[in-house]
Parts: C-alpha cells; structure tokens; sequence
C-alpha cells in the first residue's frame, strides 16, 4: 500500500465538500440536492464511480466549478468520493441536504480552509484515509475572543 497527499485547489470566495457516495445516480441527485437547498448557489460536482466504466461524472450550474470540481474527483481518484464546488452559499446551508441524499455515505470536509486528502493506493485502486482540513490550532480563545465570536455570528446574520 502506497499513501500520497493531494492538496485540494481552492480558489477564493470558493468551498469545497468531499465525501463518499454509493451509486450512479449520486450527480444527478446531488444537483437537485444543491439546486433546490440556496436561491443563487453556483456550483459544480463530480463523484467518481467505483465499477463498470469506472468515469468521473459531473454536473453544475457554473462551467468553472464543474470543470474544477471534475479534475479534483479525477486526481484522487478513489471509488465512490465525491466533491463539490459552491460559491454564493456557505456548507452550512447545504451540508445537511447534502448528508440526506440517499446515496451519500459520508463526509470528510465541509471548508473554505486549504484542505489536504490523504489517499491510499493499494493494488485494487484509492481510498480515502482522511483529510487534513484547514491549519494546527495556535491557542485557546481568550473571553474577548468569545465575545468577538459571538458579535461576528450575528453581524453575519446566524445568531440572533
């Protein structure tokens, strides 16, 4: 067994989803998933299929995403992961959606943080061990932290 570390491309105002699917239909259902869960989201997707032909497929509403979302599902290149690309929305507005499709097994990372996916190669094919998401924690938040915290959900609009 072999293990290597892709390093997800992120490109600004941009989040990224990776996860773990079961079945064919996953792009179409992952479509009507994103579509219907945020007015306004732009993204692309793509899940690897783990028999028959073995191909990458992909839908969006944005060509950019798509072709993005396409290339990282081919670079890693294990059965059944899935990836998606959004923009206009946050994973907080679709992630629970996106866990309530029937096809979907799991998640790795829901992020706009650099993310790292760490593969293992045996001879059959690619698996994902896991991910690296975002940087080491540097300390403990300090209480005029928490309050900085608490004043930014609502500022944002997520607390009240």
């Amino acid at each position: 067994m072999e293990f290597r570390i892709y390093k997800v491309p992120m490109p600004e105002k941009t989040n990224v989803i990776v996860g773990q699917t079961h079945f064919i239909k996953t792009a179409e259902d992952l479509y009507e998933v994103l579509i219907g869960a945020v007015p306004g989201i732009r993204f692309g997707l793509a899940f690897c299929e783990a028999s028959g032909p073995c191909l990458v497929r992909s839908e969006g509403n944005d060509a950019e995403l798509k072709k993005l979302a396409t290339q990282t599902a081919f670079d890693i290149g294990a059965g059944h992961t899935f990836v998606i690309y959004i923009r206009n929305a946050y994973p907080i507005n679709v992630l629970k959606a996106v866990q309530n499709c029937a096809e979907v097994c799991g998640i790795f990372c829901a992020t706009a943080n650099p993310v790292q996916v760490i593969i293992a190669e045996t001879e059959q094919g690619r698996g994902i061990m896991g991910v690296v998401d975002g940087f080491i924690p540097k300390r403990v938040e300090t209480e005029e932290e928490v309050k900085e915290r608490k004043q930014f959900l609502r500022r944002i609009g997520y607390k009240l």
